[in-house]
């Protein structure tokens, strides 16, 4: 609404002007939303529409709910309208309003200062005064509660009321702290301070019923907004959202009311169910224990302990825990109860902590008599673990122990000893098989029952296994070796000691002790006779041997060596063994021997038997080969 002024104020300076003017403009908006309740014509100029004091009377009545009698509806001589304004004025004095330098000619003659400075009372006393925030009051109340609502938007730093509020960001964060459904304030273009000014006052008015008192321009293009004004305008912003509070408080102090009343209702229920239901578990858990039985068995003590064990750390553990949950709900139950002024609750008859306490006692001795009994059956059946483990540990050595007599005792034709070694080895498989498989198990269930103490036998399952191993390997190398033997006796055109050279290297290689050469074994046990092969052709003479044999097997293994040896003694032969496993060098070293894999034996009798040859810069014996061979044929 425009404001008029009713003189010329001339020779002020203009920023008195400036001021004023916004002053004037924000107090007249002020007193025509009074007016507006009583649905009275708005007022254009504070220094014309007061001077006959009809409408400051009118407001007076207005502000303070009550009538100032009878006063010039229509008053026309000066000393009329100054009857009107000394009503008015004394109405206000009379509640505890002082107001300095400023009387009824002052107001009849249209002084704007003095109005300004009476309106700016009133508003002090019907606005501003009741405000309180954490104990201060007026104006350092409303610059607190300013503060502490806008305290959460980074952009906002209330310090004042006149530069703190020329952004319009303020009002912004109060209408979002309160209503954040009528403003998105992260949306806002927080340079556009015209804008942001906008958005609020229209805002405020349209949708929270807080009447634009100031103009845009009056706080953004200023070089300093008018305090008073704005902090009239704030004012409207702090009534409007403490009623708003003052509503919800209420509101929610019925609503926590019957929340708690609700709630402890319902924790009520929660206690006597829940404490049914534990105290129900208890008794079942006990009938159950007393009506169980044992079978005798370790496998069945086990089970039951195991059960017991189960309870111990499932249900019993969970009872636990509920039961100082049902503790502290009662206590919870009763606080709240006793927030409220309101009688103790006392659970149903048999649900209480004392019948809870008692029957956890039961359950305890229950508990323990039970314990007793499995640990009972438990000791027994470790003790038949015990005996049945050594009866068996027992008769498993001694059978190991009467087939290595056998072996050691082996007597007569080679045939013969093949045949009771073959013995030995059948009856090996039935302790192989399902003696240890039986002795295994006896030795798992010992474990699980916790048995390391043995007083029935000395062996324990580790023992019986590498004692089984020993004997196992030692039947089998000896079976291989009669085997052997019978086909180095058919191998007549072999000397001795070729035969005995050839059986301890294949029984070198032979790794696994099944008389067979793999690939890898084959090339070993043949370079270490001094018969260097490719890779490739070693494989291709292992699978010939396979084809012709079955198996790379030691009669396999003779049989090739007897076939390359007829022919090995060749000079040439020889010369060319020598220059290959000296990597075509006119010497050889002893590391070269080594590298070949032959016997240890070999390697010892060549590095006597050949002549030293003199290698300059070489720092290891070289030995000259060719000279060696030289000497040996015609």
């Amino acid at each position: 609404m425009a404001y008029k002024r009713a003189s010329v104020l001339a020779g002020l300076p203009d920023a008195d002007r400036e001021w004023e003017d916004v002053q004037a403009k924000t107090f007249c908006k002020w007193l025509n939303t009074k007016l507006e309740s009583r649905d009275l014509p708005p007022m254009r100029s504070l220094t014309t529409d007061l001077s006959d004091g009809v409408r400051l009377i009118e407001l007076m009545e207005i502000m303070g709910d009550t009538s100032l009698g009878r006063y010039y509806k229509n008053p026309r001589m000066r000393v009329q309208q100054a009857e009107n304004v000394n009503k008015a004025l004394d109405f206000i004095k009379s509640r505890g309003v002082i107001l300095t330098n400023v009387g009824a000619e002052d107001i009849v003659d249209g002084n704007l200062k003095l109005i300004l400075g009476m309106i700016w009372t009133l508003i002090l006393r019907f606005t501003i005064a009741d405000i309180s925030e954490e104990g201060v009051n007026a104006k350092e109340g409303l610059l607190l509660w300013c503060q502490r609502k806008t305290a959460p938007y980074k952009e906002v730093d209330v310090k004042d009321f006149t530069y703190s509020w020329q952004s319009g960001l303020a009002f912004c964060a109060l209408i979002h702290r309160h209503r954040p459904d009528l403003l998105n304030y992260d949306s806002l273009d927080k340079t556009d301070k015209h804008a942001c000014t906008r958005t609020a006052f229209d805002v405020a008015q349209q949708h929270l019923g807080i009447p634009q008192l100031l103009d845009v321009e009056d706080l953004c293009d200023v070089k300093k907004p008018d305090e008073r004004s704005v902090m009239t305008y704030v004012a409207q912003y702090f009534h409007a959202f403490s009623s708003m509070e003052q509503a919800e408080v209420v509101s929610r102090r019925v609503a926590k009311f019957a929340d708690v009343m609700q709630s402890a209702w319902m924790m009520q229920n929660d206690y006597e169910r829940r404490a049914k239901e534990l105290l129900h578990a208890m008794i079942e858990v006990q009938n159950a224990w007393t009506a169980a039985a044992f079978a005798g068995t370790y496998a069945d003590a086990r089970l039951q302990l195991k059960s017991f064990n189960e309870y111990k750390a499932g249900s019993k553990r969970i009872w636990v825990q509920e039961r100082t949950d049902l503790g502290a709900l009662l206590s919870n139950i009763q606080t709240k109860l006793k927030t409220y002024h309101l009688r103790e609750w006392l659970p149903l008859e048999g649900l209480r902590q004392g019948d809870l306490d008692s029957a956890w006692a039961l359950l305890a001795k229950s508990e323990a008599s039970r314990s007793r009994r499995i640990n009972a059956e438990i000791r027994n059946a470790k003790d038949s673990l015990r005996v049945r483990f050594a009866n068996l540990a027992n008769a498993f050595e001694q059978n190991l122990r009467n087939i290595t007599t056998e072996i050691v005792s082996l007597s007569g034709d080679l045939s013969e000893q093949l045949v009771n070694v073959q013995k030995s080895q059948s009856e090996l498989i039935p302790l192989q098989n399902d003696l240890l498989l039986e002795l295994r198990e006896t030795d798992r269930e010992c474990q699980e029952a916790n048995v390391e103490e043995n007083d029935h036998t000395v062996y324990t399952l580790d023992d019986l296994i590498f004692e089984l191993e020993l004997v196992t390997t030692s039947v089998a190398k000896k079976l291989a070796f009669i085997e052997n033997q019978i086909v180095s006796r058919q191998h007549t055109n072999l000397t001795p000691a070729q035969l005995e050279e050839f059986e301890s290297t294949f029984r070198y290689f032979d790794k696994d002790a099944s008389n067979t050469l793999t690939v890898p074994e084959l090339g070993a046990a043949l370079a270490s006779l001094g018969i260097i092969y490719a890779d490739e052709d070693v494989e291709v003479i292992h699978y010939q041997l396979e084809q012709n044999f079955g198996s790379v097997s030691y009669d396999a293994f003779l049989t090739f060596l007897r076939e390359i040896s007829e022919d090995s003694t060749s000079p040439d032969q020889l010369i060319e063994a020598f220059q290959g496993l000296a990597s075509d060098k006119p010497y050889v070293t002893e590391l070269d021997l080594r590298m070949a894999l032959l016997p240890q034996g070999s390697i010892d009798y060549l590095v006597q038997a050949m002549p030293a040859a003199q290698v300059d810069g070489l720092q290891e014996t070289a030995y000259d080969y060719e000279r060696y061979l030289g000497n040996l044929f015609m």
